[in-house]
């Protein structure tokens, strides 16, 4: 087997224009539509659609990895980062942080140099403890391949399929000096496709032991901020990427063993990013939605605990409202919680909801269960 690393002539990608200049023309016309869009709802709307999606981006790009983030750890890491006040602050863990650093590096700062010394620091936020989950790993310095090849596998441990193999660890110095002095070169190739390649030709690659995979999605959302010249994103590809997950590394496979022409993996790119921008409508709608809401009520007296709980109800509440819930997560005793459910439902903010259940439970006047 011939891996697309091991022709003569890698890395002189190509691809037929034709096929991609249609599908490269609709995503940027989604682009300024969205940053449009995004203009006209105002700051703090604005604001809370960031939030959004970048919470959806740090949980995204971990889970096809197959690591599964708190998202309250998440939430509160980013909100604190962005100095955005949100109801029901925790500690994150270093990991944690350490991913919400990389991803907001990569573009709050979309347009420094690319580096050695960044990508290694990048590598060290992921593995503060020098462990992938269970196994110690080399952190912040190329892989050495001392078990064997580096090889590219999705699936349990155990039962993973092997995709394809990496460039041998002695390669790896000159191959990232090449990638690196290409990412950062003037040269004249429409930003959205240097994402695209980058993504690709980064994981190709594979130059550390673990990482890889949310490094080359950093690197992408860094060229697409710089396509845009956004510090902001409104949409995510991680979240796309995951639920395209088996056709990800079905394409990747598909391009590793091809020839140069990477055609077909850009097409798979732009369909992703023009669902992903698609999507982001979704958000924009509930941000919406939300500030409504709250405009709605501006005139109503409301207490610390029932502003709480209203606020997670419209983010990203985890179930069904129900008054031990209440109080639970207000620390307070159940007859407060449920005279502060009462006094809600007075005032015509909550309602009792109509889904089946043991216990009786409550959402948002108007909304359904989930919003």
């Amino acid at each position: 087997m011939i891996y697309i690393h091991q022709q003569p002539n890698w890395p002189n990608f190509k691809w037929k224009d034709e096929l991609i200049q249609t599908k490269l023309d609709r995503v940027r016309y989604l682009q300024g539509w969205l940053l449009g869009t995004v203009e006209s709802i105002g700051f703090d709307s604005a604001q809370e659609a960031l939030f959004t999606n970048i919470t959806e981006d740090v949980i995204n790009t971990s889970a096809i990895e197959g690591e599964i983030l708190a998202v309250d750890q998440v939430r509160s890491s980013i909100a604190k980062k962005l100095g955005i006040n949100i109801a029901g602050f925790v500690a994150s863990e270093r990991s944690v942080e350490g991913i919400v650093n990389v991803l907001l590096d990569a573009t709050l700062n979309y347009d420094q140099e690319l580096s050695k010394e960044l990508l290694f620091k990048w590598h060290n936020e992921l593995f503060p403890s020098g462990y992938s989950g269970f196994s110690k790993i080399i952190v912040a310095q190329w892989r050495l391949d001392k078990n064997g090849p580096m090889q590219v596998v999705s699936g349990p441990i155990g039962r993973g399929k092997v995709h394809f193999q990496a460039p041998d660890a002695k390669l790896l110095s000159q191959e990232m000096d090449k990638f690196i002095t290409w990412f950062n070169q003037e040269n004249y190739l429409n930003p959205i496709l240097k994402a695209a390649i980058t993504g690709f030709w980064f994981v190709t690659i594979h130059p550390f032991e673990d990482g890889n995979g949310r490094i080359a999605r950093a690197l992408t959302d860094m060229l697409l901020a710089r396509a845009e010249m956004k510090k902001q994103r409104f949409y995510s590809m991680s979240t796309e990427i995951k639920e395209r997950r088996k056709s990800y590394y079905g394409i990747l496979e598909k391009t590793q063993k091809g020839s140069m022409d990477i055609t077909d993996w850009l097409l798979w790119f732009l369909d992703c990013l023009e669902s992903s921008i698609h999507k982001s409508k979704i958000i924009l709608e509930k941000t919406l939605k939300k500030a409504d809401f709250w405009r709605s009520v501006h005139l109503i007296v409301l207490n610390e605990r029932q502003i709480k709980i209203l606020n997670l109800l419209l983010d990203s509440f985890d179930g069904a409202l129900t008054s031990t819930k209440w109080a639970k997560i207000n620390k307070c005793s159940q007859d407060t919680a449920y005279r502060d459910i009462c006094d809600l439902i007075e005032k015509g903010i909550l309602e009792k909801s109509t889904s089946a259940g043991r216990s009786t439970h409550y959402r948002l006047t108007g909304f359904s269960d989930n919003i």
